[in-house]
């Protein structure tokens, strides 16, 4: 399983989870994961609209080195592929428990990381 990139990170946010789609999400938290395997820099974002335009927008403009996300078009995930983005899709779970999977290098495309009880 290839290492991420130690760079900045994108995750389309619904309240505390991945966004269930790319394109509706109003929320997005950025952090660096660091040489050490911590986060840095974290912050959120809160966007005026849904648009997958603007948030392609968003994570050209703010040198995004990987996307985490849940269902994705697959328009948007060739532009960003193609813009040298590296894209986990179909991720479904908490953010935290995303970016300390994708941290320890242990995330996969379609991950479901929801507690089963």
């Amino acid at each position: 399983m290839a290492e991420p990139r130690k760079s900045k990170v994108l995750i389309p946010l619904h309240d505390d989870d991945v966004a269930p789609r790319f394109d509706l999400a109003t929320e997005v938290w950025i952090g660096v994961l660091g040489e050490d395997g911590a986060w840095h820099d974290e912050r959120t974002l809160v966007l005026p609209q849904a648009s997958a335009e603007n948030l392609c927008n968003i994570i050209l403009h703010e040198a995004v080195g990987t996307l985490v996300c849940g269902g994705i078009e697959e328009e948007f995930y060739q532009y960003l592929r193609w813009k040298r983005v590296e894209v986990f899709d179909s991720v479904l779970g908490p953010r935290v428990k995303a970016a300390t999977a994708l941290a320890k290098g242990e995330l996969k495309p379609g991950d479901i990381l929801y507690e089963l009880g």
